[in-house]
């Protein structure tokens, strides 16, 4: 593990492993880097592969404000020490913030998303606008674990007994841990609609990749999102849930990468 100082002063952690042409990796909601880590490292057979933690998980530091800004700027750090540009990977809505940290002019050579959950009009299950507010009440109130619950009931939408049974497993803690950053996703997600402008300042060859057992409204804005870019494709991934299959999707970056 290494670190870098982002212009805020935090302090972000990344992981460099192999060699090769440079790739930065960007973890979602409620996990940190270790949810790339298996990913990573099937990257780095022939990339630099740089896996960093987010701000406010894992082994970075965090700021006492969030604001979308701070982690773009996180990314200017993390690409400085990658050597000033790199293809981008983000998954999730780590996705969401690759998007909006190459449309905003980060040096990205190629960017690639996988499962961005953005919502199209009308779709059913769309997160409230107000997610973020609601995160950060319960965090005001002392209680991440309703923060944590909340997530995995009111935005995922897991089953009620999935739900029942995580909050005993043995990796509940880390969820609570973590859960002051939900947050900061559902900031970077805004209202969970696509991103029409932010998509049309991208230049750069961009892949959309989604599970072909995902969610059908995955698929549906996925599919819209790769036809709005300048230069993009939608490549789906039989077989492939959101939790995806690290060998699967390590193939498919490669391939478009190469």
């Amino acid at each position: 593990m290494e670190n870098v100082i982002s212009a805020d002063g935090t302090s972000i952690a990344y992981d460099r492993l192999g060699a090769g042409p440079a790739v930065v990796l960007v973890c979602g909601a409620s996990v940190d880097r270790m949810s790339n880590a298996p990913l990573a490292a099937l990257l780095a057979e022939n990339h630099t592969v740089y896996n960093y933690d987010r701000r406010g998980r894992g082994d970075s530091g965090d700021a006492e404000v969030y604001a979308v800004e701070r982690e773009l700027e996180d990314l200017d750090a993390i690409f400085a020490v990658a050597g000033g540009s790199a293809h981008l990977f983000g998954a999730s809505s780590g996705a969401a913030l690759a998007l909006l940290g190459t449309a905003a002019g980060r040096p990205v050579n190629r960017l690639a998303l996988w499962e961005p959950p953005y919502f199209l009009e009308g779709a059913e299950g769309r997160p409230a606008a107000d997610t973020a507010s609601t995160y950060r009440a319960f965090m005001a109130e002392g209680r991440p674990d309703k923060a944590a619950e909340y997530f995995m009931a009111e935005v995922v939408r897991l089953p009620a007994e999935f739900v029942t049974e995580a909050k005993t497993s043995p990796w509940w803690p880390a969820q609570v841990a973590i859960a002051h950053t939900l947050a900061y996703d559902a900031t970077v997600m805004g209202n969970s609609g696509v991103p029409v402008e932010a998509i049309k300042a991208i230049h750069q060859p961009a892949r959309v990749l989604t599970g072909g057992a995902s969610w059908p409204w995955m698929a549906e804005s996925n599919k819209v999102v790769a036809e709005l870019l300048e230069d993009g494709s939608h490549v789906v991934l039989a077989g492939q849930q959101h939790n995806f299959d690290p060998a699967v999707l390590a193939a498919a970056l490669k391939e478009f990468w190469a």
